[in-house]
C-alpha cells in the first residue's frame, strides 16, 4: 500500500507596512508634482509678458560713415571742365601821331581750360545723413566753384602785331623782348568771364550729383539724395 507522506501545513507570509522613511519620499514626490501642476500655468502667464529673446544682445554701431571718409579723400573733386577761347584785340594809340609813327595793335587768340570743383575737405560728420538701416542717405555740400583759368601756349599764339615805325627801331636798338604779359592777363580775365556765364557749374553738381550716387550704392545704399548750398554770390 501507499504509505501517505504526512502533509506540510501551508504558511501564509504577512504583508509589512512599508517602511516610514518610503512614505515621506512618496509624499515629498506628490507635494513636487501638485506645486509644478501649479506652477506650469502661472509660468505661461508670465511668459507672455516677457520678449521672445529676454537675454539677447543689443548691437550699437558707432562706427565712422564709410561715405563720409570717402569724400574727404577726394578732398576736391573736379567735376566738369570747359574749354574756352578768345581773340584778344588790343591798339595802343600816341596822341597826335598817326599810328604808323607810333602805336601798336596785337591780336592774341588765347585757349584755356576751367574746372568746375566741389570742396570735400571740410565736410564734417554732419555732410551725410544715414537712414536707421543704412539704406537711405543725404548728403549735403558746398556749392561748386570755378577754378583759375589755365591758357594752353600750345593753343595759344599772337595772331598779328602791327607796330609803328618808333616801336619797331625801339626793338632794333633795345634789349628788352616784346612784353605781352599784360595781354595774356586780359585774356584771362575774359575767358573766366566766359566760363562764369557758361552752364559749367550746372553740370559739376550733375556729375558731382550722379558719381556719389554711384559710390553710395557701391557701399550699400540704395537711395541718395545730393542737395548742394547757395552759391556765395546768389546767396548775398
Amino acid at each position: 500500500m501507499p504509505t501517505l507522506l504526512p502533509s506540510r501545513p501551508v504558511s501564509f507570509e504577512s504583508f509589512e507596512p512599508a517602511p516610514r522613511g518610503r512614505r515621506r519620499i512618496s509624499l515629498r514626490l506628490v507635494a513636487a508634482g501638485a506645486g509644478l501642476a501649479v506652477l506650469v500655468p502661472v509660468g505661461l502667464k508670465v511668459a507672455d509678458w516677457l520678449p521672445d529673446n529676454p537675454f539677447g544682445q543689443d548691437v550699437v554701431d558707432r562706427s565712422t560713415t564709410p561715405l563720409l571718409l570717402s569724400l574727404q579723400d577726394l578732398e576736391e573733386y573736379h567735376a566738369a571742365t570747359g574749354t574756352f577761347q578768345v581773340v584778344v584785340d588790343r591798339e595802343v594809340d600816341t596822341r597826335f601821331v598817326p599810328s604808323a609813327i607810333s602805336g601798336e595793335r596785337v591780336q592774341l587768340l588765347a585757349t584755356g581750360t576751367a574746372d568746375a570743383y566741389v570742396d570735400f575737405a571740410a565736410l564734417d560728420a554732419g555732410a551725410v545723413t544715414l537712414s536707421a538701416d543704412g539704406t537711405t542717405a543725404t548728403i549735403e555740400l558746398p556749392a561748386p566753384r570755378l577754378d583759375e583759368v589755365r591758357i594752353d601756349p600750345e593753343e595759344s599764339r599772337v595772331l598779328d602785331r602791327d607796330r609803328g615805325l618808333v616801336e619797331r627801331i625801339g626793338d632794333a636798338v633795345g634789349d628788352d623782348p616784346v612784353d605781352d604779359s599784360a595781354l595774356y592777363a586780359e585774356a584771362e580775365d575774359r575767358l573766366s568771364a566766359a566760363a562764369a556765364g557758361s552752364d559749367l557749374l550746372d553740370r559739376a553738381e550733375t556729375n558731382t550729383r550722379d558719381m556719389l550716387t554711384g559710390l553710395a550704392r557701391s557701399l550699400g545704399v540704395d537711395q541718395v539724395e545730393v542737395r548742394f548750398d547757395e552759391p556765395a554770390d546768389a546767396a548775398g
